[in-house]
């Protein structure tokens, strides 16, 4: 009898301990998330600043700039490789 309480004891205190640590990680993760987005948001922001103001063409919009500024990269990396393959 004495062994059922204290086998039934434990388990309580496994379970309650199980039930802080879930809910301890939940809120950590739910917090990193939320600073993760929030640090995301803010670089977008000052990302697409910069491209306005000084990558940009007149005729372009942010989004556009940043589509020709990712195929002038390739492009670069491209040329870049061959010359590295061609030596």
């Amino acid at each position: 009898m004495s062994k059922s309480k204290l086998v039934e004891t434990n388990e309580k205190i496994a379970e309650n301990v199980t039930t802080g640590f879930n809910k301890m990680s939940d809120a950590v993760v739910n917090g990193f998330n939320s600073m993760s987005d929030g640090v995301v948001s803010g670089f977008t922001k000052i990302e697409d600043k910069f491209v306005d103001r000084y990558l940009r063409k007149d005729d372009e919009t942010v989004e556009e700039a940043k589509a020709r500024l990712k195929a002038e990269e390739n492009a670069r990396r491209e040329e870049h490789n061959k010359m590295i393959n061609n030596n």
